[in-house]
């Protein structure tokens, strides 16, 4: 591997953005803001009525960060499963890329900084939006940006190694259904993960989302109850994206030169 080689990946990227772009505006600002609007302004109107607060934030406070880390993971773990797809199977971008001095692991990096450079356009979009509505109310907000990325990461690395080796996209639909829809809904992004269940809380806990939203809340909050528990969401997001770059270094090497 080789960091030119990667950047190479990502220009190949980035040019082919620059010609669709407009295509994912609104899936990748728009949609998260009407999420934003219905209910951290709609719904959270009801909310502060009726219960003053949550975890002692207001609700639109409360629910900004956690959908700026979800909408991050969710269109992550999207980029992560048809467009690869595309690459080795549709397209065959990958197997072009491979035929030059571009090596498989040099494409997985690449794509996997793409989803990262991604996010940061959009989560930034989307914080500036959000603190202009009130929902950030700390400068420290900024924080959230990176704490996004590694949320996005934490999910696409291992998406991404997995699914070049499928034969079809037919299992990518279930993935995003069974999967990433349910760590949409009950990791903390829209009530705290306190109001699960007992015995449903240890599988929030197990979700790279749910430590991604942690880190957004504490940053757009400016407001860190533990920095043990701060340095516990980095390890653990570190930890499953070291796991799906050991695993996708694996699987493009078998699927694109073996």
């Amino acid at each position: 591997m080789e960091t030119k080689r990667v950047v190479r990946v990502v220009e190949r990227e980035w040019v082919v953005w620059r010609r669709l772009w407009r295509g994912s505006v609104f899936s990748y600002v728009f949609a998260p803001l009407l999420f934003l609007g219905a209910m951290g302004i709609g719904l959270g109107d009801l909310v502060n009525k009726h219960h003053g607060s949550v975890d002692g934030l207001d609700y639109l406070e409360f629910i900004t960060p956690g959908l700026m880390a979800a909408s991050a993971v969710m269109q992550a773990a999207g980029e992560s499963l048809w467009p690869v797809m595309g690459g080795v199977k549709w397209m065959g971008t990958y197997h072009a890329a491979v035929s030059t001095p571009v090596e498989s692991g040099d494409v997985y990096l690449g794509q996997l900084s793409w989803t990262g450079v991604r996010t940061v356009m959009s989560a930034t979009v989307f914080l500036a939006i959000a603190a202009m509505l009130g929902g950030v109310p700390s400068f420290w907000g900024v924080f959230a940006i990176p704490a996004t990325v590694l949320g996005a990461l934490a999910v696409a690395g291992p998406l991404s190694a997995w699914a070049i080796e499928r034969e079809s996209d037919a299992a990518f639909a279930v993935v995003m259904r069974i999967v990433v829809f349910p760590l949409f809904l009950f990791s903390g992004t829209f009530f705290p993960i306190s109001r699960l269940p007992d015995w449903l809380e240890p599988f929030a806990l197990l979700s790279p989302l749910y430590h991604a939203v942690e880190l957004c809340r504490d940053a757009t909050t400016g407001t860190v109850d533990s920095w043990a528990a701060v340095l516990g969401h980095v390890v653990v997001l570190l930890l499953f994206i070291a796991w799906g770059v050991w695993r996708g270094q694996r699987t493009f090497k078998r699927t694109l030169t073996l």
